[in-house]
């Protein structure tokens, strides 16, 4: 069986860990000047190089090397067995399936005696804080007087989690998310050892998605890799599930633009093709981020291809800070959602969300304020500590002038009624919503959600609570369905319109007059049906 990419290119030197040089420097002098710790804490996030360090340290302890500061070797029969795995005196431990404190005693029981082959007997206890409150108190006499032949080194990625009485008898060391740059410099290492053809895009896109974590944007491209093939940037967007770059640009130019149906047909499009939705929610925080970037005057920090930054650029200059951090804000909620039976919703909401005006400004009596979109090219970006021109949407450029208050709109009335006409929707109701659940679920839970109804001069009137659910059902696809079931239903062409409606009015369950007395309570005073009989 072939080795994974990620063992099989797992650090056997000090010189070989990416990233890590304000650990691994000190590391290295200790054992060059042969003053040791007992107890080592390595904390850090995941596949930043904890596990591999604590190795490449037993080693050192244990190398047989007569030069202090060449150990490890990689080359003595201590390094070799480490490598191999059959190295006595290494122990590691998984604390999260070793959490008793039966599993901690029976650790003391066995520390005192000698080594079987080094000079040191290291234990690595992996995931550390996964230890119960019992465990680390028996730990802890461990930790504060151990035999002279042992050495602790504790791993986490929780190190809020750990006692203080622990962490004070450790030495800290933190590991730190591995830098884009220095993250493909090493695959580009591995690529050519290993023959791999893959685009330098490609690669880019990799070393992103792992998120400052060597292992994942190795185990990545080995995923890549195992096709066979060639490594695109577009293969490794459809393996990966990620948008593309013009994906993340379409939504910002529907903000840009305050088109929200722009925006809602790009996020439609990004999960059609396969993207998951909080990864493409994570890229346009990440988008986000770098736009407020480059309005706070720090373009070292961006990571982007030089085509990629003009279009940054200009973005960047049709918003106000306030409106990026309000966008981050949003989206990262986005990030967090676990909605299992409509995934794109969360994302369709933060969207919603961000091109709307905050409360606050919509409460205002002038809240309609006309925002003409702004040509990035004619903007001109202002200092960095400039005021925010919009607590909202995306801002007006700083030159130009500003907006023209209107009065505010009239809420859009609902259709009247037609009783005729409504008796005999209400008694082909239920049909109508078993023929579109046959088509497309989710445009059946879509139509399922309304309001109310209405049906006069063959024009069918859905009133939704909000507005993100009549937007979707604007969506061409989705009136397309709806329209055909109407015409199959009816033997006519029915005409669909969208309203949004305040309060909590209900459309009336089928079989129930939409004329009588309980769609009057329903439609009008706000009522709810809780039990049929």
């Amino acid at each position: 069986m072939a080795q994974a990419l990620y063992r099989k290119w797992r650090p056997h030197r000090w010189a070989d860990v990416v990233g890590q040089e304000h650990v691994v420097q000190p590391l290295r002098n200790s054992v060059a000047a042969n003053r040791m710790a007992h107890a080592y804490l390595f904390a850090g996030s995941r596949g930043t190089g904890k596990t591999t360090t604590a190795r490449l340290l037993a080693k050192a302890l244990n190398c047989l090397d007569t030069n202090l500061a060449e150990r490890p070797c990689d080359t003595c029969e201590h390094c070799v067995a480490v490598n191999q795995g059959r190295f006595l005196d290494l122990i590691e431990i998984d604390a999260a399936s070793n959490t008793s404190v039966e599993d901690v005693r029976e650790l003391r029981d066995k520390i005192n005696f000698s080594p079987n082959q080094g000079k040191y007997k290291v234990y690595i206890i992996d995931e550390v804080h996964m230890l119960s409150t019992a465990a680390f108190n028996a730990l802890l006499k461990t930790l504060e007087e151990p035999p002279a032949h042992a050495v602790f080194i504790l791993a986490t990625t929780e190190a809020h989690k750990i006692p203080a009485t622990v962490l004070s008898r450790c030495q800290r060391h933190e590991f730190r998310r591995i830098p884009v740059n220095d993250i493909v410099g090493y695959l580009k290492r591995i690529v050519q050892a290993e023959e791999i053809s893959v685009s330098e895009e490609a690669l880019l896109l990799v070393a992103r998605q792992a998120a400052g974590g060597m292992r994942d944007a190795i185990s990545l491209l080995d995923q890549l890799a195992s096709s066979g093939k060639a490594i695109t940037l577009e293969m490794a967007h459809a393996v990966l599930g990620t948008a593309t770059n013009h994906s993340v640009v379409a939504l910002f130019d529907g903000l840009v633009g305050h088109n929200p149906a722009a925006g809602l047909d790009a996020i439609a499009e990004a999960l059609d093709a396969g993207t998951d939705p909080r990864q493409l929610a994570r890229q346009v925080v990440d988008y986000a981020r770098i736009l407020l970037l480059i309005q706070a005057r720090n373009p070292e920090l961006i990571d982007a291809a030089p085509e990629a930054r003009l279009q940054m650029a200009q973005h960047s200059q049709a918003f106000a800070i306030a409106d990026l951090l309000r966008l981050i804000k949003v989206f990262s909620q986005a990030v967090d959602s676990k909605s299992n039976w409509m995934p794109g919703l969360p994302l369709e909401m933060a969207f919603m969300d961000a091109i709307s005006p905050p409360a606050a400004e919509a409460a205002r009596p002038h809240a309609a304020v006309q925002r003409a979109p702004v040509h990035p090219a004619q903007a001109r970006p202002g200092p960095a500590n400039a005021p925010a021109a919009s607590a909202g949407t995306p801002a007006q450029s700083r030159q130009a002038p500003p907006p023209q208050a209107a009065s505010a709109p009239e809420p859009e009335p609902e259709a009247q009624s037609d009783p005729s006409e409504n008796r005999m929707l209400d008694q082909n109701w239920r049909r109508i919503l078993e023929l579109t659940r046959q088509q497309n679920v989710q445009v059946y839970a879509l139509i399922n959600s309304v309001k109310s109804r209405s049906l006069k001069d063959d024009i069918l009137t859905l009133a939704f609570s909000t507005d993100l659910l009549k937007f979707k059902l604007e969506v061409p696809a989705t009136l397309q369905i709806v329209a055909g079931v109407l015409k199959e239903v009816f033997g006519r062409e029915i005409q669909v319109r969208s309203v949004t409606v305040s309060g909590k009015r209900s459309a009336p369950p089928p079989g129930v007059d939409s004329d009588g007395m309980v769609a009057s309570a329903l439609r009008d005073l706000g009522g709810e049906i809780v039990d049929i009989h």
